[in-house]
């Protein structure tokens, strides 16, 4: 069974979710939120979950900044995105949140259920138009910058040799042994730098650090 959590603040947006959903028999609704701190609080009990389907305008806390928490203390879980917002800003927040995938409101049950499948097998289920937009991101990601993402990021010498390293692919064992450090304190180190370029993986971790000309 694939177990899904619902964050959605519209009751009636919600229920239509829910029913759309029950066609599905191998999909079951753990638990559903209004917002994303309710999310957090649900996860917090229990965070045996494998997709949670996030609205993004919420109130108390929106569906970015939820997402990004979620993925910071629970990467293994799966977060699409399902809004009637396509707008560039938030699909740009919604992907550096580290979201699993986008989709509208309008999307009916079976791409719904297809999505679903789709983001479990580690692809990124996108509705057409948001498809369009995240490919014009790739393409020219300066254009999406916002001024938080250019102010200066400061990493310690240490920080700055384990990341050169990263930087050529090596493991950190190996990163442990040429800088004649423990495992432990590499993995420390490269949290800090995850910590500091507010990234969520080691992709978007070297892209922000030639960004801000670390590397």
């Amino acid at each position: 069974m694939i177990k899904v959590i619902l964050v959605e603040d519209n009751f009636f947006l919600q229920k239509a979710l829910e029913e759309k959903l029950s066609n599905f028999s191998d999909i079951v609704i753990k638990d559903t939120a209004q917002n994303g701190e309710e999310a957090i609080a649900i996860l917090e009990k229990n965070h045996v979950v494998d997709l949670i389907l996030m609205d993004i305008e919420m109130p108390v806390m929106n569906g970015i900044k939820a997402t990004e928490i979620i993925k910071s203390k629970y990467p293994q879980i799966k977060i699409v995105m399902i809004t009637v917002f396509d707008n560039d800003d938030n699909v740009f927040n919604a992907i550096k949140a580290g979201a699993d995938g986008y989709l509208l409101k309008e999307t009916k049950a079976e791409k719904i259920y297809e999505a679903i499948i789709e983001t479990l097998a580690g692809g990124a289920a996108m509705s057409p138009s948001i498809a369009m937009k995240t490919l014009k991101l790739l393409k020219n990601p300066i254009a999406f910058e916002t001024e938080s993402q250019t102010e200066l990021v400061e990493l310690s010498t240490r920080e700055i040799e384990v990341l050169e390293h990263l930087s050529k692919g090596l493991k950190n064992k190996d990163i442990a042994d040429n800088l004649f450090l423990s495992t432990s304190t590499v993995k420390k180190h490269i949290e800090n730098i995850y910590r500091k370029l507010q990234a969520h993986n080691r992709i978007e971790m070297l892209q922000k650090a030639k960004q801000n000309k670390l590397i």
